[in-house]
């Protein structure tokens, strides 16, 4: 076997120790992960945002908003997230409005409990559409952080193992140390290459879904006032 057969990626991560072998698997499968994980976040972010733009168009071009219901409730597995919390507030606030109507001596007491009920059911929503849209965020955050120092324990470990082999050598050299070093440095760039993109994506993503809780915060208040004066 010639000398460049021996420093080839592949020669070196062959030649590699079963430890810095099961370094570089579990940093080959967590970065597979981040990346299936980091596009179907994409489409997922791109979709919310493409919903809510259409959603608060259709909202606040002065349509009917028992139409805007009947249509939220019909498509209720197909909705954005902020027409499904328009779809729980709406709701909430129709079935108590019922009630004041069939009890007018407290009126005053029925409404203020219809506003209360309805800003809490859309709270209620919302926190369940913000956990989806956070899923798997927690596992890039981890991936960011603990995948470099995972590349560098191989690397510690495949150094450490490298001269450790030197012990049983009479005269050290560059060309016997050099390919146990470039095995343990290549855990090291595998850690990097799965932190990298998954920390650019949270980063990403959380700014993204930062702008939509924003929204849907800022819908919530404006719709809650909109019941208030339609009570």
């Amino acid at each position: 076997m010639n000398v460049t057969q021996d420093m080839s990626v592949w020669g070196l991560v062959a030649n590699a120790s079963l430890f810095v072998q099961l370094v570089m698997l579990g940093l080959l499968l967590a970065s597979l992960l981040s990346w299936w994980y980091i596009f179907r976040k994409m489409f997922v972010l791109r979709r919310a945002k493409t919903d809510t733009e259409v959603f608060e168009k259709d909202f606040w071009s002065g349509g009917d908003l028992n139409s805007l219901y009947q249509a939220a409730a019909a498509s209720k597995h197909r909705s954005g997230s902020l027409e499904r919390i328009f779809e729980s507030g709406f709701r909430e606030f129709t079935k108590l409005k019922r009630n004041t109507a069939e009890r007018p001596a407290d009126y005053g007491i029925e409404r203020s409990a219809a506003i209360d009920g309805t800003r809490r059911a859309m709270s209620a929503t919302y926190q369940r559409e913000m956990d989806t849209l956070e899923d798997h965020l927690a596992f890039l955050a981890s991936v960011g952080s603990v995948a470099p120092y995972i590349g560098l324990l191989g690397t510690v470990w495949g150094i450490m193992h490298a001269f450790m082999g030197l012990s049983t050598v009479a005269q050290a050299t560059l060309s016997l140390v050099a390919p146990g070093i470039a095995e343990a440095l290549i855990a090291t760039a595998m850690g990097l290459f799965a932190a990298i993109p998954a920390v650019l994506a949270y980063n990403r993503f959380s700014y993204d879904i930062d702008r939509l809780a924003v929204r849907f915060e800022s819908f919530m208040e404006e719709f809650t006032n909109i019941m208030q004066r339609q009570g």
